[in-house]
């Protein structure tokens, strides 16, 4: 029996994971994990154990605010 993948689409995602994040946002994976090393208690930041989640809509509004990344 062939089980089918429920996948959420990525702009429906709560968090998102470095890699899908730096695809949604058109942002480098080293320039996210560097925000993320210099930011690391930001509001935008889940932390799964060691891995960072980004929370997208706390991040969209973060690069609103942004002139520049």
């Amino acid at each position: 029996m062939l089980m089918r993948e429920n996948r959420i689409p990525i702009w429906e995602k709560y968090t998102l994971s470095v890699e899908e994040a730096a695809v949604y946002f058109r942002i480098g994976e080293a320039k996210l994990r560097r925000l993320i090393s210099e930011n690391a208690d930001a509001d935008y930041i889940l932390w799964n154990g060691n891995r960072p989640q980004i929370k997208r809509r706390l991040f969209e509004k973060y690069i609103d605010c942004c002139g520049a990344i």
